[in-house]
């Protein structure tokens, strides 16, 4: 059985990319939208926002629109690889893995 990741696997960090995982491939959310969703703090998102980009499973760009710094943020197609593994490994560990 494999492991399950422990990048991921921290209860912020399962939330992030499991919302991130919604969004396509080529899609990304602002962080402030991404706050909303999750319902956290700017600190603690920022946190475990920078554990998943250091493990390269999220990009975060951050752009000029207007006048105004955005800040988007989408899972990289390691992150997405990774979030499914670890998704298999859970269903595997639980015994419905198909």
């Amino acid at each position: 059985m494999a492991d399950l990741d422990p990048v991921i696997h921290a209860q912020a960090r399962l939330r992030i990319t499991s919302a991130l995982a919604t969004l396509g491939p080529k899609e990304a959310i602002t962080f402030p939208r991404l706050q909303e969703v999750l319902g956290m703090t700017a600190g603690n998102l920022s946190t475990h926002l920078r554990k998943l980009e250091t493990a390269d499973y999220v990009s975060v760009e951050k752009v000029i629109e207007g006048r105004s710094p955005v800040t988007y943020i989408a899972l990289t197609t390691l992150g997405r690889r990774r979030f499914e593994d670890y998704t298999e490994s859970l269903r595997s560990l639980l015994g419905g893995a198909s």
